[in-house]
């Protein structure tokens, strides 16, 4: 396992329900160990076990909630 850390700018969050919809969106993928969701910055925080998911995989599963997700650099 190598656990990799990434931001995620997440447009479109608006209260704590929008932040409650991205946890359970992302709540079934495997591999995603923590996530820290920052409303007021639009960003979450993740980590994740590369050999079993990956960033996009995760960017993903929120968009499919309703928001615009785009992965900082590293």
């Amino acid at each position: 396992m190598a656990e990799q850390m990434r931001v995620l700018n997440i447009d479109g969050m608006t209260c704590g329900g929008c932040v409650a919809s991205i946890y359970s969106a992302t709540a079934d993928i495997d591999g995603l160990l923590t996530m820290s969701i920052e409303l007021t910055d639009n960003q979450a925080t993740i980590s994740y076990d590369d050999s079993k998911t990956d960033a996009e995989t995760i960017a993903a599963a929120i968009e499919d909630a309703g928001f615009d997700v785009t992965i900082a650099q590293a």
